[in-house]
């Protein structure tokens, strides 16, 4: 089986509106670290050059967004009452692993300008690929966006979907979106502009709002889509990290195709 690796790192020298802060404990003050715990917690006396070659293990610590990175939305990131089911939201930790290891196909929106697709556009791409979408299919949208992950630009210049399209999507069975964007929606300039110029709240982010009335999940910030050698015949696994309680998860999503 062939593995193609869809997922953006979590990055601390990239651009990032949360900035990512990452801090490296080396081997040698793992050392020192190892020790002063042995003093205070179990009153053992033990040199850091006791350790071989002076060191112990290095560790890392990060100081990130649920939304760095590939992640997945849970449904409570999109609000705090539903109108479906018993009204609260599932997180992260609640939703069923099943959800993230689907059959995948992608839908080639590249070149076009900032802004979202509507549904008409996504019907017309799954015509020409020859693909009828099944129940519980991870759809992947390729955007382009990922060649510029780490800059600012790519959290202002990318398309997404508007509502027509996100509830084409769902409407078919499809519980799980992914894309290679910041966002599902329209950048937040976009979104912000068709407001002022309309006073439409249905413009707000229609994306993540279609997840108050319908249960489903977002995987963003993917990359490396272009690398997909066919549109379907293959398997998406983005099993989200089980954070308690959390609106996001990040995930090492990848394609899985068969030799």
């Amino acid at each position: 089986m062939r593995i193609i690796d869809l997922s953006s790192p979590v990055d601390a020298a990239g651009w990032e509106p949360d900035p990512v802060v990452h801090r490296v404990m080396s081997p040698a003050e793992g050392a020192r670290h190892c020790a002063a715990e042995m003093r205070e917690h179990f009153s053992m006396r033990i040199s850091p050059e006791e350790f071989p070659d002076g060191e112990f293990l290095n560790n890392d610590f990060l100081e990130l967004s649920a939304h760095t990175g590939t992640h997945v939305d849970a449904p409570s990131h999109y609000g705090s009452r539903t109108s479906y089911g018993d009204g609260r939201p599932r997180n992260i930790d609640e939703l069923p692993l099943d959800w993230f290891h689907r059959p995948g196909v992608v839908l080639d929106l590249t070149g076009r300008s900032a802004g979202t697709v509507d549904a008409g556009v996504l019907d017309k791409e799954l015509a020409r690929i020859g693909y009828r979408l099944s129940p519980m299919d991870i759809v992947l949208l390729h955007t382009g966006a990922d060649e510029r992950a780490g800059t600012m630009e790519y959290f202002t210049d990318f398309v997404g979907l508007d509502g027509s399209a996100t509830h084409y999507l769902l409407d078919r069975g499809v519980r799980v979106i992914g894309t290679d964007a910041f966002s599902l929606d329209a950048p937040f300039t976009h979104v912000v502009d068709a407001y002022s110029r309309t006073s439409d709240r249905d413009v707000l982010w229609p994306a993540h709002m279609a997840g108050r009335r319908r249960e489903f999940c977002q995987i963003e910030r993917l990359a490396g889509l272009a690398a997909l050698p066919r549109p379907f015949g293959f398997t998406v696994s983005a099993l989200p990290v089980k954070i308690k309680g959390a609106g996001a998860g990040w995930t090492r999503a990848v394609a899985l195709l068969p030799d």
